[in-house]
């Protein structure tokens, strides 16, 4: 599948996750995929446990992707995912072949305050008046 493809499929996945479209959204995965989330120690195996597992969960979660890089096989998504309102930021690295999801690992970070150590080299990216472009 060609890298165009690839991306298309993703903002597929990421829109059909913030709409809570189960189905769409798994759509992407291969039947024996696999999820990890490495700070849990969590590892799912198949892509009906994978949507079984998102359907069970019970926060309202909005997903908003920041950037995807990517090409070839391996696809990275950078993602704040916002459950019950609080954000975190999250790594999603895609492993496909031909075409569909086989391995797909998650990495969350919670948001914290700005060192005061660096506070003269910093420009916030939250602040509209501060934006790096």
């Amino acid at each position: 599948m060609r890298d165009d493809n690839l991306r298309v499929a993703l903002l597929r996945h990421w829109a059909a996750s913030d709409a809570n479209n189960f189905t769409a959204e798994h759509h992407i995965y291969r039947a024996d995929a696999v999820l990890e989330y490495p700070q849990s120690g969590e590892r799912i195996s198949g892509r009906d446990n994978i949507q079984a597992s998102r359907v069970a969960q019970p926060n309202a979660k909005r997903f908003t992707v920041q950037r995807i890089l990517g090409s070839g096989n391996i696809w990275i998504s950078e993602l704040v995912l916002t459950y019950d309102e609080q954000p975190s930021y999250v790594v999603n690295i895609m492993e496909f072949e031909g075409g569909k999801v086989v391995r797909e690992t998650q990495y969350f970070g919670e948001p914290f305050a700005p060192g005061p150590s660096r506070t003269q080299w910093v420009k916030l990216m939250n602040d509209p008046n501060q934006r790096i472009r």
